[in-house]
C-alpha cells in the first residue's frame, strides 16, 4: 500500500485485471468490489460511514394475499 494513494486518509481503490475495482483499508482488508472506480469509492465511503454510525433498520413489509394462483 501507498500512503499517497489513500482515499479519505482511509482506504485504496485498485483495478483487477478483469476489469472490476476493489477498495482496501489501511491494513490490506478487502472491502467493497464495483464495477466503476466512481462506485467504488462512493460505496465505500457509504459502507465506512454507515459501520461507523450504524447502519438503519431495515424496512420490512407484511401482507396477506387471498384467492387462488
Amino acid at each position: 500500500m501507498n500512503e499517497e494513494n489513500l482515499i479519505d486518509d482511509v482506504f485504496y481503490v485498485i483495478q483487477k485485471k478483469w476489469g472490476t475495482w476493489s477498495s482496501y483499508d489501511k491494513n490490506d482488508k478487502e472491502i467493497i468490489t464495483s464495477l466503476t472506480e466512481g462506485q467504488c469509492i462512493s460505496a465505500t465511503r457509504w459502507y465506512l460511514k454507515m459501520r461507523q454510525e450504524g447502519f438503519p433498520e431495515s424496512k420490512s413489509y407484511e401482507g396477506k394475499i387471498s384467492g387462488k394462483l
